[in-house]
């Protein structure tokens, strides 16, 4: 009587389970050390690549180990599925940031001045930090087509007044300063300058919220610039409309004034 073999368990499925439960730990993990600031962004951007290897690699373990169970009869089919689920778990933050990449336009730095934008502070700026250069026709082109939204404000109003409207916006955000709020005395611009951070990744962007007395009216224009990727995916678009939106409402709280685009 012929004795039937047993059946071995499929290493593949395990490396499948092991390698997807490293990189959804490591995943998490880098991600709250950023949030925190422990983590620098560089290392950061750097971790995720790594993190999206492994799952890929993941994959390729559950590939592997599905062939040898439907061939050969191996065991190891809840491992093998463990690691699949979190592999494709891992790798749905990288699959979302792929598709807005296709739908938001190729910018990293917004302004709504082209001709002269507000200055940035750029004093802690390093060299693996995007480089600020002017925006290109084209690129302005974009910017209009894709916000519209995104234009300055202008105010009938007291220079002190909006000032103190746009620290007052400030002060709710969790933005840092570059510079203390400046001195109005004698002065007809002034310019604050700030570090951001994006909603979901928290990558930063430097922000400046220039105001200027011109006779007439007191204009408000504001530059959003990320300091890290080729692509903003729109967060700095929506951190000026967002923060114009709010200062609308807090001027108008305060005076009851409505702005001009």
């Amino acid at each position: 009587m012929a004795s039937i073999p047993e059946r071995q368990t499929s290493r593949a499925a395990g490396w499948s389970r092991r390698t997807a439960a490293f990189s959804a730990v490591l995943l998490l993990t880098v991600f709250a050390g950023h949030r925190f600031d422990l983590v620098e962004t560089p290392v950061f951007l750097w971790v995720l690549g790594i993190v999206a290897l492994l799952a890929a690699l993941a994959l390729l373990f559950a590939g592997f180990a599905f062939s040898r169970l439907w061939n050969f009869g191996d065991l190891g089919g809840r491992a093998l599925t463990v690691g699949s689920l979190l592999a494709l778990l891992v790798l749905v933050p990288f699959g979302v940031a792929a598709y807005w990449a296709t739908i938001y336009p190729p910018l990293r730095d917004i302004s709504t001045d082209f001709d002269d934008p507000p200055a940035l502070d750029v004093s802690d700026r390093t060299k693996d930090m995007n480089v600020l250069a002017p925006s290109t026709p084209g690129e302005q082109r974009l910017q209009t087509e894709s916000y519209p939204l995104v234009s300055a404000r202008s105010y009938d109003l007291p220079f002190d007044t909006v000032v103190d409207a746009v620290e007052s916006v400030l002060d709710r955000r969790n933005w840092d300063l570059t510079e203390p709020y400046p001195d109005l005395r004698g002065q007809s611009e002034v310019t604050i300058a700030a570090v951001a951070k994006g909603f979901v990744l928290g990558l930063p962007a430097d922000v400046a919220i220039r105001m200027t007395d011109d006779g007439d009216t007191i204009i408000v224009d504001m530059r959003s610039a990320s300091r890290y990727g080729r692509y903003d995916l729109g967060d700095n678009a929506a951190r000026i409309v967002d923060f114009l939106a709010e200062l609308d409402q807090e001027v108008a709280g305060q005076v009851g004034a409505a702005p001009a685009e």
